[in-house]
């Protein structure tokens, strides 16, 4: 157990607050924590509280601020007791934070409506709170690295195109059966031992290889539904993910039955003036190519990015080796998915990319949360070391890249990441950036050509779970109902 007495914290008029906090460890990255404050901060907030109340207090029979304060105090003291409760609280809060010597990776835990402010005596409340864990920084000066070096080529670019104007194109019905790269309009019914999982009553996906889903994956999907026609049912295996909410069911098959409601065929629109407008107010085809280009140089270098991450991390884990607790990993899956969706849009992936990337990391979501958290206490140590922060210039300028994929004015994306709480993230991404650039920079690096292989899009994912349980952690949306067009620039950059 760790004391720090007599803590200062603002308070009103910046006078000290004086306060006891102890904390205990249960877990490795958790903390157990205690705040004491004394009567006597309890009656100077509550003075203070009812000395800038009283002036202004409409008490009826009473000019305004004309009351006797001890009518006002018991008229408001429910109201201000509140409040007071409130301020000590959030200032409690803010100090422990800055001085207690661990480094808290999430809110307080505890209820506030149940912390009580007493008529009489101190003031106890305690909160948990999961905290990074402790560890030795690893040497990271003078690594040698390999770093993949690609080439987006003008064919590369060409099937950018190709892909968004897939989209854009007129869709026919056809009687035939299906073939490869026609659209299947599908209902699906997902059963084990004759008891009904989960139901999709449609779902558009193009006829590929493999169909992943958020607990499972059907790889033999294009093998199935090749040759279905309209009013058919074919039926298929899902294999359930080692990692699915349901133990009963990790690792094993599912039956799904798929119903083929309508096979469709597209016919790739020209890009005239109109559809380079729909786009995104593109002037001219150059101009669309020029911004597909750029994408596919973000998404090559985000894949450098994380190869050389990944080569860093391993090889400083082995001098930083600490536990991470799974209870931790489950709670922080979510944050870690969104964060990931947020630089994956950032770097102009498609949301059907994305949708892939997602799905892959749910079905497989202990190990890889585990490596992301272990990834950013590491180099978050060492930003803190090197005293490395985000500006709001590079705020500035992760905001501008998401907004120019996203075809959304800047204010709109931030106002949105606010809302959602994604700003934390967005600070973690743009230090983790400016980190790595400094063990680069330090590092002996070698370039290794990467070799060229077909894109891969053999696969197509949909947001569902196959089990029926909760598809939780939800994934932000790129686009808004009032955002213009009906795909996102990000889709188009694939």
């Amino acid at each position: 157990m760790s004391t720090s007495e007599a803590a200062d914290t603002a308070a009103p008029e910046e006078t000290p607050l004086q306060l006891e906090v102890t904390y205990q460890s249960p877990e490795a990255c958790l903390r157990e924590v205690l705040v004491t404050i004394p009567r006597g901060e309890i009656e100077r907030y509550l003075k203070k509280a009812y000395d800038d109340l009283v002036p202004e207090a409409q008490v009826p029979g009473f000019r305004a601020g004309r009351a006797p304060r001890k009518l006002v105090e018991k008229q408001f003291k429910e109201r201000v007791v509140e409040q007071v409760k409130g301020a000590l609280v959030m200032d409690s809060l803010s100090r422990v934070t800055e001085t207690q010597p661990f480094s808290a990776i999430s809110e307080p835990n505890f209820d506030f409506n149940a912390v009580v402010l007493p008529d009489e005596g101190d003031f106890v409340f305690q909160f948990s709170v999961e905290v990074r864990p402790e560890f030795p920084t690893p040497q990271w000066k003078g690594l040698r690295l390999t770093r993949p070096v690609e080439e987006t080529s003008a064919e590369d670019v060409d099937e950018a195109i190709r892909r968004v104007l897939a989209r854009y194109g007129e869709v026919d019905a056809v009687d035939g059966p299906a073939a490869k790269d026609d659209q299947l309009l599908l209902s699906a019914v997902f059963e084990a031992d004759g008891r009904v999982l989960s139901e999709l009553e449609e779902m558009q996906t193009p006829l590929t290889d493999r169909l992943s889903f958020s607990d499972g994956v059907c790889a033999n999907f294009g093998e199935v539904l090749t040759g279905a026609t309209e009013g058919e049912t074919r039926q298929a295996k899902v294999l359930i993910s080692a990692n699915a909410d349901d133990e009963d069911f990790r690792g094993k098959e599912v039956d799904a039955v798929f119903r083929v409601i309508e096979v469709q065929r597209q016919l790739l629109p020209k890009l005239t003036p109109s559809l380079l407008q729909e786009l995104g107010d593109f002037d001219s085809e150059e101009e669309l190519r020029e911004f597909i280009q750029q994408s596919l140089q973000r998404q090559v270098e985000y894949r450098q990015q994380q190869a050389v991450r990944q080569a860093v991390v391993e090889l400083l884990a082995g001098s930083a080796n600490f536990e991470l607790p799974p209870d931790l990993v489950r709670r922080q899956t979510a944050r870690e998915l969104q964060r990931k969706v947020l630089e994956l849009r950032r770097n102009g992936f498609s949301e059907d990319d994305i949708r892939k990337i997602v799905n892959a990391s749910r079905q497989n979501a202990q190990a890889s949360t585990e490596l992301s958290l272990r990834e950013h206490f590491i180099l978050e140590q060492i930003a803190e070391e090197l005293k490395i922060d985000a500006d709001p210039a590079d705020y500035d300028a992760e905001l501008e890249l998401i907004a120019r994929q996203s075809d959304e004015p800047v204010r709109r994306v931030r106002a949105r990441l606010e809302k959602s709480g994604q700003m934390d993230a967005l600070r973690n991404q743009i230090i983790e950036r400016k980190v790595l650039e400094v063990i680069v920079a330090e590092a002996q690096i070698t370039d290794s050509p990467v070799e060229k292989k077909e894109a891969d899009s053999a696969e197509f994912a949909v947001y569902h779970s196959v089990l029926g349980t909760k598809d939780a952690p939800a994934i932000p949306q790129a686009m808004h109902d009032d955002a213009p067009g009906d795909q996102s620039k990000t889709d188009q950059a694939r």
